[in-house]
């Protein structure tokens, strides 16, 4: 099915080696492949720069320290709203909070 070669072995043997079997799958799944590849990179980016500013569990950054890092606000794994209303923004167990005047609280769930 991937390289034309003709087989050898059994009636329902759809490949003539696992290199063919394996590249036939690669190029049908590449696309999607793709895309998780993609978002798991920005992830692991924006995961990377809050654990980097945020050494101590628990502190504040402006947005443009963020930003000029690569940080990417559109990409987070979940979010938490409290009692009160505020909603953190959490990259795995790395948390940000929006506050005023563009500055974030960057917290660490435990």
């Amino acid at each position: 099915m991937e390289c034309g070669e003709k087989i050898v072995g059994r009636v329902d043997k759809k490949f003539c080696s696992d290199y063919c079997r394996n590249a036939h799958h690669n190029n049908l799944n590449k696309d999607r492949k793709n895309l998780v590849r993609n978002v798991n990179n920005l992830l692991r980016k924006n995961y990377r720069i809050l654990e980097e500013f945020n050494p101590n569990e628990k502190t504040t950054i402006s947005k443009n320290k963020l930003l000029a890092r690569g940080f990417n606000f559109e990409y987070f794994t979940s979010i938490y709203t409290t009692k009160t209303g505020k909603v953190y923004y959490f990259v795995y167990d790395q948390g940000y909070l929006p506050l005023e005047n563009g500055i974030y609280a960057l917290v660490k769930r435990g």
